[in-house]
């Protein structure tokens, strides 16, 4: 699945080689990692809460997934998206771009 939402924290080294595992043609791989900041305009943060809607909040991470696949020439992709509660460097949000070159793959995730 390409889309994950929850509350567990993610493990950024096994969610990158289950991906590489599966396409031996993958040439390059592109991740970004979002994390809880201690500021935020100027205002410390302690914590933060995030909520969605389930099934709602899946559906516009997948239309996002759908666009990158349909502009760049790429193999895959995850998203996983925390919600929750969360602290000062704690992971927030993980994408991984599989593709055969690192242009495309960068292009992508971003």
């Amino acid at each position: 699945m390409p889309v994950r939402v929850q509350t567990d924290d993610f493990d950024i080294a096994r969610e990158m080689a289950a991906m590489r595992a599966s396409n031996p043609r993958i040439g390059a791989i592109a991740s970004f990692v979002g994390l809880v900041r201690d500021v935020n305009e100027g205002d410390r943060v302690s914590e933060m809460t995030l909520e969605h809607y389930p099934g709602m909040t899946e559906r516009a991470l997948e239309r996002i997934v759908e666009d990158a696949k349909s502009r760049w020439d790429i193999f895959d992709v995850l998203v996983v998206h925390r919600v929750g509660t969360l602290r000062p460097l704690d992971q927030i949000v993980l994408v991984i771009v599989t593709g055969a070159h690192r242009g495309e793959a960068f292009s992508a995730c971003e």
